[in-house]
């Protein structure tokens, strides 16, 4: 029996916008196992016993063979393998729990990044694109740490346009290998890694083409050690392949297949990323919370003032919506991977599509997620005060290793296009009727406003105004489209704009659903705080989206189109005054009493 190839067409990302979701059907990280909260609490011991003793001399890079022994010890403890087929020597588990691993991995300083490179851009391209012969080959060892690796794709002058890298291979005469030429820049890993995953393009080929590339094939030199901002404790440095025999058994997936390999990895690496960040988040928020309480001003603890109160629960308010968003993404994949094996489609191609159905969400988790780590960690600083600038204190190395979050797998400029690119490219392949959703608010606006809130329970509120915002996008998404067409594309602020509503719009959601779900678990009374958090953040919504809408309107608008459409937005952006210096401060008390993430 043939083995089917496409994935069910019904599985997409970016329904959220014109879809409703049962808060029933989401999962969140209270929800998970026993077995998955073991496995964090290993990872936590084992950052305590094996990283934290020897975070410095990382950092230090003065024994570069640290980093590749500890590699091989996370190896030891079967943490590369999570996600593999046993056949390979790996372990099989869900998404959603190498999103939790991945958050508590995060606690690992630098290390973390030189385990997320082995992990989700070394072994995901030959897990997701290998032939058996090359899983058989290289996955077992690169598993155990034996084999250490890395992602050679950005490159001088070819950065986000990956696909105009200038690295070459040709087939030699002989037709037994390509020789590859060229130059690759900011390699992480690059320093230990036996293995390199390289993208080229074959003999002139419009496309890109990925190689698995072993150091000892001869012919692979590098440059100096970077010296950088932050996550100084990871290797890198730039790879240079001068006449590299490589086997044509060594070429990864198919010819001209290298771009869609490295776009389907970043999808990965975006969303494990962004558990990266949530970690961090939660870390800085519980060094920020504890210090507050230690520190003493005109002799109060600072963290009984406003001014520290609202930085903290700020903090806490992103962070939540993260972790709702999330969790919610990574159950999603799993779910779609499960219909689509279901539907008869290969298991490898399973792993790939069904995070690749779901890009956008995942760029815009990239987005918020490296925000939100950037506000904790900034916020951290400033509560620390002066120590906060000391590198004696473990906030000060958090704000320099976090800054990068926002440059990786993409920069966030990058991310904020793509998630709007991609759902307009989705509603082109008729895979969501965005354009339906359009004209219905357009007919909704011709009419009177609906005066009653059709929603009930504590966050009626909240979904009432997550309604609005959802009709904002398409009102003016939908008139930015009708009127730019094609020159939509060259509008870069236009699209970071809708980009920035389109984020708020699933975030807010997701705290929504995933308070929704506690409520039903737990009861109102034991639900205030994540009630209040989730007010709060429908509340910052509202500013980013109103601001956001009218930077749109104004960038594309005439001026008979204006009145309108800033009517549209104000309609659709409605809310109650709340009081949120009060909400605000009983979050930050929660936060004081605990000293960590309690939400």
């Amino acid at each position: 029996m043939a083995t089917n190839t496409k994935a069910p067409k019904h599985i997409t990302g970016g329904t959220f916008i014109i879809k409703d979701t049962d808060p029933q059907s989401i999962f969140i990280s209270e929800s998970l196992s026993e077995e998955q909260r073991m496995i964090r609490e290993s990872i936590v011991d084992f950052i305590e016993q094996e990283i934290d003793p020897v975070s410095e001399l990382l950092d230090s890079q003065k024994d570069l063979s640290l980093a590749p022994h500890l590699l091989e010890k996370t190896g030891e403890l079967g943490m590369l393998g999570i996600g593999v087929p046993e056949s390979y020597g790996g372990i099989e588990m869900d998404f959603v729990t190498a999103l939790s691993n991945s958050e508590s991995m995060s606690g690992a300083h630098s290390f973390a990044l030189t385990i997320g490179v082995q992990t989700s851009i070394g072994i995901a391209p030959i897990l997701l694109y290998g032939n058996e012969a090359q899983k058989q080959q290289y996955l077992p060892q690169m598993i155990t740490g034996e084999l250490k690796s890395c992602y050679c794709l950005t490159e001088p002058d070819a950065g986000s346009d990956a696909n105009s890298g200038k690295t070459t291979a040709q087939l030699n005469e002989a037709g037994t290998h390509y020789i590859l030429n060229g130059q690759k820049m900011w390699i992480t890993n690059s320093g230990f890694a036996d293995l390199f995953i390289v993208f080229a393009k074959i003999d002139g080929d419009k496309n890109l083409s990925a190689f698995i590339v072993e150091k000892a094939f001869g012919g692979v030199t590098l440059g100096e050690e970077e010296k950088k901002m932050g996550i100084k404790g990871s290797s890198t440095r730039q790879v240079f392949f001068n006449e590299v025999p490589v086997p044509i058994d060594n070429l990864l997936g198919e010819r001209q297949g290298g771009f869609k390999i490295a776009l389907n990895v970043l999808n990965t690496g975006r969303i494990k990323l962004s558990a990266s960040c949530l970690g961090s988040s939660k870390r800085a928020l519980g060094l920020a919370s504890r210090y507050a309480n230690e520190r003493k001003q005109f002799g109060t603890p600072i963290s009984s003032f406003g001014a520290i109160k609202e930085k903290l629960a700020k903090i806490a308010t992103r962070t939540y919506g993260l972790d709702a968003a999330l969790y919610r993404t990574g159950a999603a994949i799993d779910q779609a991977y499960d219909e689509m094996i279901a539907a008869g489609l290969d298991a490898n191609i399973a792993k790939s599509a069904c995070v690749e159905a779901y890009a956008i969400e995942c760029a815009i988790l990239k987005v918020y997620g490296s925000e939100t780590e950037a506000l904790a960690v900034d916020e951290g600083v400033q509560i620390h005060g002066g120590m906060g600038f000391s590198a004696d204190t473990k906030i000060e190395k958090m704000y320099r290793d976090a800054r990068i979050s926002r440059i990786f797998e993409g920069t966030n400029e990058i991310n904020r296009m793509l998630s709007i690119d991609m759902l307009l490219k989705k509603a082109m392949g008729g895979q969501l009727d965005l354009l339906g959703a359009v004209q219905k608010v357009m007919g909704e606006l011709s009419s009177l406003p609906e005066q009653e809130n059709p929603y009930k329970g504590p966050l009626s509120e909240a979904k009432c105004l997550l309604a609005g915002l959802k009709k904002a996008f398409l009102l003016l998404a939908g008139s930015a489209v009708q009127k730019l067409m094609m020159k939509l594309k060259e509008e870069q602020e236009i699209l970071i704009n809708a980009a920035d509503i389109l984020a708020q719009i699933y975030i807010l959601e997701s705290a929504i659903l995933k308070t929704e779900q506690l409520i039903s678990l737990k009861g109102e009374i034991s639900c205030e705080d994540q009630i209040r958090l989730t007010q709060l953040l429908a509340h910052d919504s509202v500013s980013v989206v109103r601001n956001a809408g009218e930077e749109i309107i104004y960038g594309f608008a005439s001026e008979d189109e204006i009145s309108f459409l800033l009517m549209g937005l104000k309609r659709y952006t409605k809310i109650s005054p709340l009081n949120r210096k009060a909400e605000r401060r009983l979050i930050a008390e929660r936060l004081s009493e605990k000293a960590e993430w309690c939400f």
